[in-house]
């Protein structure tokens, strides 16, 4: 029998990547964890949680002013410190790590320091040294793209932007994904003056076409520029440090900072993976089966590199089901259908399930939409406004979708899942009483599907 240095070595500090090295520690496996980086990965250290706190401080600026309307009196209007805002940042982002460090030590992983490269079914090559181990997984996320145009150089990616030194005055924001809208949200409440240029007519494709159109009138509402079918063709540095961005059309726009947030790719170049026979698709993706295996027997992926669904909770599920697969042998399959998601834009929005345009290619649907303005911005005189949407079967009556734009949607879409999931009903959504005075309550109290779209809408 083969003997190796490690039952398991996992490549990638991310979240699938820990969640697996220490479920299979704790096991009692010899289990080594390769990271050339920070532990923690893209969604602690670069992503999800950093956004999710500028999220929060940028949200400061209407709660002041929205204050006044409910009575509070306070001289002058608060100023934020940017600086002290991203040394608390980042001191949470430290204590964040800290942790994740500790808890693989405490459960047995060794980890080890450097980048790992496969060298054959068995061996990992960490800065040029061989370890072996019996099974081998790779989890190392995906990175930002960036387009191949004279003086992108300039442009500035997501991690750019976590880490500014200051807040510029003005910036435009290539992209309209669901870390485009987030950024330009963030920086359009403190102060900044955003542009985003999208190639299509609304926000975020592929999401539900209520649910852009909504985003995009309320992201406009608060001072939001958009620039709609245009096409970046170059960017020129400028007098002072600024940029100008030459358009398709020939119209140039200046601006003092670039983000571009126009898609990620998988992170799978200079692995040795092609080399070592692992198949990869088109994108670079490593394909993988139901169980996460790839092409090359006892060398597994997980997350965004696979490019399934790209989401932090999934990396952490393919983990588990990884595990119990090849070592509690007990073969797990993940369920990629409806898994709930919110994007932190401002308004927010959370979906699950499908839109209205994939239900109606499988048949006739009800549609409950509802918009309002929140309790909330009653007395502050906000304008902004909240829009449910439902997607149900006609025949069946099951709920197919959920899509929300509006305050606290992201924490409503998690209850919404589970209704989807389970394939309740739109009559036991019904027959559930409402909670008052909320928001959510509206989730149960819409009783008439909107009028079909006559055959000139539809097309």
């Amino acid at each position: 029998m083969a003997s190796f240095d490690y039952d398991l070595i996992v490549v990638g500090a991310g979240s699938g990547g820990v969640r697996a090295a220490r479920l299979t520690a704790a096991s009692g496996r010899r289990v080594a964890l390769v990271e050339m980086g920070r532990v923690g990965g893209t969604c602690v250290l670069r992503g999800c949680v950093p956004k999710k706190l500028m999220f929060y401080a940028s949200h400061f600026a209407e709660e002041f002013e929205d204050a006044k309307g409910f009575g509070w009196r306070f001289p002058g209007m608060p100023s934020l410190d940017w600086p002290a805002f991203m040394a608390a940042k980042n001191a949470e982002l430290d204590r964040l790590e800290g942790i994740y460090r500790r808890v693989q030590r405490e459960n047995g992983v060794e980890i080890i320091e450097g980048r790992g490269r496969l060298a054959g079914p068995h061996t990992v090559e960490v800065d040029g040294r061989p370890i072996t181990a019996e099974c081998i997984l790779f989890a190392v996320g995906g990175r930002p793209s960036l387009p191949d145009i004279p003086g992108i150089e300039a442009a500035m990616t997501s991690d750019g932007a976590l880490d500014l030194p200051h807040l510029p005055d003005s910036m435009v924001i290539v992209g309209g994904g669901y870390i485009a809208v987030e950024f330009a949200g963030v920086f359009n409440a403190l102060g900044v003056e955003v542009t985003i240029i999208i190639r299509a007519g609304s926000v975020l494709r592929g999401f539900d076409e209520d649910l852009r159109a909504t985003l995009t009138g309320e992201m406009e509402k608060k001072g939001i520029h958009i620039r709609r079918e245009c096409l970046v063709r170059s960017i020129e540095t400028g007098p002072g440090g600024t940029y100008s961005l030459r358009l398709a059309g020939g119209e140039e726009i200046a601006t003092d900072k670039i983000l571009y947030a126009t898609g990620r790719v998988p992170n799978t170049q200079d692995l040795g993976l092609v080399e070592a026979g692992v198949a990869l698709n088109d994108t670079g993706a490593v394909l993988v089966d139901a169980y996460n295996e790839t092409s090359l027997a006892g060398v597994y992926a997980i997350g965004d590199m696979t490019d399934r669904a790209n989401l932090t909770p999934v990396a952490i599920r393919e983990a588990v089901c990884f595990f119990q697969t090849r070592f509690n042998d007990n073969p797990m399959v993940l369920d990629y259908d409806n898994i709930p998601t919110a994007v932190f834009s401002q308004p927010p929005l959370g979906t699950v399930g499908l839109t209205e345009d994939e239900a109606r290619q499988l048949g006739p649907v009800d549609i409950y939409i509802s918009r309002f303005k929140p309790m909330k911005y009653s007395l502050a005189g906000r304008d902004e406004r909240v829009m449910f949407k439902l997607v149900v079967a006609r025949d069946s009556q099951k709920l197919l979708g959920a899509h929300l734009v509006g305050h606290e949607a992201p924490e409503l879409i998690q209850v919404l899942g589970l209704a989807v999931k389970a394939g309740l009903t739109k009559a036991q959504l019904d027959d559930v009483v409402a909670v008052h005075p909320t928001s959510a309550e509206e989730l149960v109290l819409m009783r008439e599907p909107v009028p079909d779209p006559s055959p000139e809408e539809t097309g």
